[in-house]
């Protein structure tokens, strides 16, 4: 079986924008700000909006099931206020939920939190308690940035960020800690800002001994880890000089995904890092969606990739496309295809 474990639900209809739009409106003019039933999205509008592209590049690309979440990008943490984060958080699971209502086989739902700017990441544990016991959810997104580029909350490795670490070891969850948005024009989103969360959120979780209070506690850095494989023996020799614990301690909690656009790139990630701490994803339809002129397939076309990498046993394989995934989403219930 192979599972996609990185997903965002990129091609959502218009509507849903402009709900958003006139949600952000409404922050200055209560009058703009819409209900929940001024968004009209019939099943058969999210249908037609995965039907031609992400079932459709499953079904090309031998992808049996994708960990799906709302769009990062939207997430946008810094617009608005708590109120707004909540609600459009809400409003965000619950479309994934329907989603995964409708193609139970296809996907598995991951939520996004309503997180914003100075407030405790412990305000955000209703809507996750909600998503995961109630909707059925398997994980979270985790956005170590709300303020969208500026950093201007403690970092992960703070108690501040300790009550809803708490709740993830009860539910047994893992995050992947994925920024949105940047509002910081130095730093591109996808481009710079994503890479640059990757590869601090794990200097972060290098620099304390947070394994040590939640040892059970799951990070999933995506984007096959920022600068951190490239930069391995730099990552070593500075635990080494910190007087930390060797990488393979803080690899029992933290897992790479294989969301690298280039052949060199997961030769890298597989010599690197060990197979049991890589996840199969691709991020389609995402970041990068056009035709690799050297190659003429998608940038995004992941397996590919892995397919190609001559060193990985049949096993190794195996355990990237399904059996690593499996251990670290304990809550999700599929059997073999």
């Amino acid at each position: 079986m192979i599972i996609d474990c990185h997903g965002h639900y990129t091609t959502a209809p218009a509507a849903l924008d402009e709900w958003r739009k006139r949600q952000l409106a409404g922050i200055g003019d209560p009058s703009q700000a819409p209900t929940r039933a001024m968004l009209h999205l019939s099943d058969d509008d999210l249908r037609q909006s995965l039907e031609n592209a992400q079932l459709k590049l499953q079904r090309e690309r031998g992808t049996d099931l994708t960990i799906f979440s709302p769009r990062a990008s939207t997430m946008a943490h810094h617009l608005g206020n708590e109120k707004t984060s909540i609600e459009w958080a809400q409003v965000s699971n619950d479309i994934i939920h329907r989603i995964c209502s409708l193609y139970p086989s296809n996907f598995a739902a991951v939520c996004m939190l309503p997180q914003s700017p100075g407030v405790p990441p412990k305000n955000s544990i209703p809507e996750l308690e909600r998503c995961i016991n109630e909707l059925g959810f398997i994980g979270l997104n985790l956005n170590p940035d709300p303020s969208g580029g500026y950093w201007k909350d403690p970092p992960l490795n703070d108690r501040w960020w300790y009550p809803l670490y708490e709740k993830m070891v009860e539910l047994d969850v893992p995050a992947m800690v994925h920024v949105s948005a940047s509002c910081n024009p130095n730093f591109h989103a996808t481009g710079a800002h994503y890479m640059n969360a990757d590869t601090t959120a794990f200097m972060q979780c290098l620099t304390h001994d947070l394994f040590k209070d939640f040892p059970t506690l799951k990070f999933i850095i995506p984007h096959g880890g920022g600068a951190v494989p490239y930069h391995w023996g730099r990552y070593r020799g500075l635990a080494q000089d910190l007087k930390r614990p060797p990488l393979t301690e803080l690899m029992k909690n933290i897992w790479f995904d294989t969301c690298v656009y280039h052949q060199p790139g997961i030769d890298l990630l597989t010599k690197v890092i060990p197979v049991e701490n890589i996840l199969f994803a691709s991020e389609m339809v995402g970041a990068v969606r056009s035709i690799d002129p050297e190659t003429g397939h998608y940038f995004d076309d992941t397996k590919r990739y892995v397919d190609a990498v001559s060193w990985l046993s049949e096993a190794d394989r195996l355990a990237i496309y399904e059996g690593n995934t499996k251990r670290v989403f304990p809550r999700l219930k599929v059997g073999a295809k």
